[in-house]
């Protein structure tokens, strides 16, 4: 009998420079994947000024905007990343929490 299969979270968190709603959204994912995700996810930071082109080429025209890569659909939600409850629908995982 194999192990159940485990989904691993990929994010892709595009700021820009260090500004307060950057730095917001940044904290509220790491805090967000700590408490719902234990070590099933990646993030990845991009800053738009330091990468304009990629995040061009991503079709990120605000930030900050968080982008879902895995597990499929790919989602992307603009904004400080500060309900929770609107997330957790988002990822499609309201029911894993309870």
């Amino acid at each position: 009998m194999s192990p159940p299969t485990v989904i691993k979270f990929k994010f892709r968190l595009y700021v820009a420079g260090d500004t307060q709603n950057s730095m917001q959204a940044l904290a509220n994912l790491r805090k967000f994947c700590q408490t719902y995700l234990a070590d099933d996810y990646d993030i990845e930071v991009i800053d738009v000024f330091k990468e304009p082109c990629q995040t061009l080429d991503a079709g990120i025209f605000m930030t900050p905007t968080l982008v879902k890569l895995s597990p499929f659909p790919v989602l992307k939600i603009v904004g400080t990343l500060s309900q929770t409850e609107i997330i957790l629908q988002a990822l499609g995982l309201d029911a894993r929490t309870e």
